[in-house]
């Protein structure tokens, strides 16, 4: 099959430290599985200085092609397009992605993230995005929400939705390890971020200063001077390569995060492979794959103490393995397709 993915949310080169690869894997995944993929990045150039995304010039670069427009996609838009490609179906991610491909006139399955809700819920987008992003989802074949959460919150919006929408969850390329909880002297206690104030690492600090445990966080980001000032003990590492990340995980105790606004989380699923007991943030991003006391826990202020002082460490750790092996980056591509 031929897939033709429209989205802005791709790294055009893979080195990119801060660009998600949400997307970009499940095109890895589908080009394993036999189909070929083409990208299209509608780059709107405010909004990539808004959020500061790296720059590059209009043109292909591999199997990506890159187009920057001064305008939000008005006027004609397929003028600018070089790739050359009969698609069987087309996929948009983003707001961007969406209006984008609608413009074309082609038929499409709509990706909805957080990005998506801010735009329908936020009153600056109301003017243009709002109802150029609706006219998407009205006219797009299949609705693919990031996760359960999101699917929940987009459909309390459109509810007229419900039979065209599912969830695009995402997979793991890492192998899921069976741990026992075994901590060493100190527990081991692990943060990766990227850090921001959403991630909210400030509030897993603060509730390790007083305990008898190792704190490492990993990642760096515009908060990182002001949580050093927090406390002398965590141990922070900056960026780090995707397998120092793993191996960091898989000789930690305990992953915390107590993210808000994610769209799904990688990192936690990551952690659950690795043998990690991990905490997020209910309702939010990976809270529909962590149910809290039974494979993981959701964020409450003591939880890290509760869990050091907890006796059923084992029965989580054993519960996340399981859960875990549902969720390989080939049965979500193979679930991506399968819905649409």
């Amino acid at each position: 099959m031929k897939i033709l993915v429209i989205t802005d949310l791709y790294p055009v080169k893979e080195d990119e430290k801060y660009t998600p690869k949400t997307i970009f894997n499940f095109v890895c995944g589908w080009e394993k599985l036999g189909h070929e993929v083409k990208v299209i990045k509608p780059n709107f150039l405010l909004n990539s200085l808004i959020r500061k995304k790296p720059f590059y010039k209009s043109g292909i670069w591999g199997n990506v092609e890159n187009i920057n427009y001064f305008l939000p996609f008005l006027g004609n838009i397929k003028h600018k397009i070089k790739t050359k490609f009969n698609p069987d179906k087309i996929i948009a991610h983003m707001p961007s992605g969406i209006i984008f491909a609608n413009r074309l006139g082609l038929e499409f399955t709509a990706g909805v993230h957080v990005s998506d809700l801010e735009v329908l819920t936020k009153p600056i987008y109301s003017i243009y995005f709002k109802s150029e992003l609706e006219k998407g989802y009205k006219n797009a074949q299949r609705i693919a929400c990031r996760s359960d959460v999101i699917k929940n919150k987009f459909l309390k919006l459109y509810p007229q939705y419900k039979d065209k929408t599912f969830v695009c969850y995402s997979g793991i390329n890492c192998p899921s390890i069976q741990r026992e909880w075994k901590p060493e002297e100190k527990v081991k206690i692990l943060v990766c971020a990227h850090l921001i104030k959403r991630k909210n690492v400030d509030k897993v600090i603060k509730e390790c200063e007083n305990l008898d445990a190792e704190l490492t966080i990993i990642g760096n980001g515009e908060e990182l001077t002001n949580l050093k000032k927090i406390s002398s003990k965590p141990n922070f590492t900056g960026w780090l390569e995707h397998e120092k990340v793993l191996e960091k995980m898989r000789c930690s105790d305990i992953f915390a995060l107590p993210s808000v606004n994610e769209t799904f989380g990688m990192v936690y699923l990551e952690a659950m492979a690795s043998g990690c007991i991990t905490i997020c943030t209910e309702n939010d991003g990976a809270a529909g794959i962590i149910k809290n006391g039974v494979n993981g826990y959701f964020w409450k202020d003591g939880i890290i103490n509760e869990i050091i002082n907890s006796k059923n460490q084992n029965e989580i750790l054993h519960n996340a393995h399981g859960t875990i092996l549902n969720y390989t980056s080939e049965k979500a591509c193979l679930n991506y397709l399968n819905n649409i």
